[in-house]
């Protein structure tokens, strides 16, 4: 056994397990890829700036959570945290919002980082795909993204998740909101930080999730109350094109997210099978971001959905996902004449589209058709020195246990056909 394990709040992924989260992914991304979204990918780390003023200075990501380091040429930087900064950061950098096609609609899939206390469904390294839609202020926007994280989960089987759906307003309307709830907060028996995130960003504090925070909050003023009719117009019309879409949604007045670029529609995908980490994505729009990490002004919308607690949302709801297997063609050679040739066959089959693997190590017939039957391979090729003799391999149907010889040069035709 190796002495070195994985850091803490980390784990491998390893097969057979990590076939489910590539199609996780792939279920994810594929609603993205038919909808005009175009695959970016972003470093693993970024300049701490770009998190401490895009995420936000008083948010528990970069106060407690972020992982920040200096380089021996004295850059501070920081694993990212979150997608949505990086990917701003690198489509401002390319220009890409001035290509003269608005909204610059973009998907990723990586591995994000925090400092976080472990448990399940929450880790310090963990994976995400998310979306991007920069440079348009259109809440048709806002509903495409939500009914295409919607379509998302239901292809992979999923039910028992609910959409949470609020509008945070903008910086006409927020000011006068935050001004009122922050009163309020001061009347409240809060702890030191919580006070002093009341002063910074009191919307914050409605996200905390402690018991005793929370019960003092019964009272508090909520935002819609608050909404300009500008915002109140384009939160209705968010709300209708969604509800025509036949996606369902849970109005929540105190949805705020951890993140302080929001403006408007908010919104979080929440799986009651997974306890305390019940979140299993979420998203909003975040009108003012780009201006300030020293851009243009770049209205625009997004989401990210966790890959670890989409996989425990199918664990929880008994989903099994049909995952071909990952061989179609297992290749058992007896002798060092077959060995040649079966391996140049695996190598045409694996030229021609077909999954093929070869029994390496020399292992007798009994040792290397367990195998065959651990790769999940529908066929194997077996030949011997009297099988070449007569220009022939014996093909197995592991299924069926049928076996037939088929000439040594057809094999790669026969398997293709069987195959289709």
């Amino acid at each position: 056994m190796s002495t070195f394990q994985a850091p803490k709040g980390t784990y491998d992924l390893i097969p057979p397990d990590s076939a489910t989260y590539l199609a996780v992914r792939e279920a994810i991304a594929a609603p993205l890829r038919n909808s005009g979204y175009g695959y970016i990918e972003t470093p693993g780390f970024e300049s701490v700036e770009l998190f401490a003023r895009g995420v936000g200075e008083s948010t528990d990501i970069v106060t407690k959570e972020m992982y920040a380091f200096e380089t021996k040429g004295g850059d501070k930087l920081a694993l990212r945290p979150e997608g949505t900064a990086s990917v701003l950061r690198a489509a401002l950098e390319a220009n890409l919002h001035k290509a003269g096609n608005l909204p610059v609609k973009l998907w990723y899939s990586g591995s994000y980082y925090r400092y976080e206390r472990p448990q399940k469904g929450r880790y310090r390294h963990f994976s995400q795909v998310g979306a991007e839609a920069i440079g348009a202020e259109d809440p048709a926007l806002d509903a495409e993204l939500i009914i295409l994280a919607d379509q998302a989960y239901r292809s992979l089987g999923l039910s028992n998740f609910r959409i949470l759906l609020n509008s945070l307003g903008d910086r006409e309307c927020r000011p006068v909101y935050r001004a009122a709830l922050q009163d309020f907060l001061r009347g409240l028996d809060l702890d030191e930080d919580t006070r002093r995130r009341t002063e910074i960003n009191p919307l914050r504090v409605l996200d905390d999730k402690r018991e005793s925070v929370q019960k003092q909050l019964g009272g508090a003023p909520l935002l819609r109350d608050y909404l300009c009719d500008a915002c109140k117009a384009y939160h209705e019309e968010v709300r209708e094109l969604i509800t025509a879409a036949g996606v369902s949604f849970e109005d929540d007045e105190k949805l705020v997210r951890g993140l302080d670029y929001y403006t408007r529609t908010t919104f979080e995908f929440v799986h009651d099978g997974l306890g305390s980490q019940s979140a299993v994505g979420g998203g909003g729009r975040y009108d003012g971001l780009s201006e300030m990490i020293g851009g243009p002004a770049l209205p625009s919308v997004g989401w990210a959905l966790g890959v670890d607690r989409t996989v425990l949302a199918l664990e929880a709801e008994g989903i099994e996902l049909d995952i071909p297997s990952s061989t179609s063609v297992y290749a058992v050679p007896l002798g060092e004449e077959a060995r040649r040739v079966l391996f140049a066959k695996v190598t045409e089959l694996r030229k021609a589209g077909v999954a093929a693997d070869f029994s390496y190590g020399g292992k007798g017939l009994k040792g290397a058709m367990k195998n065959a039957n651990r790769s999940g391979a529908r066929y194997t090729i077996v030949a011997g020195e009297r099988d070449l003799a007569e220009g022939v391999v014996q093909l197995k149907d592991m299924e069926s246990g049928e076996q037939t010889a088929v000439g040594v040069n057809d094999i790669v035709a026969e398997l293709e056909s069987r195959l289709g």
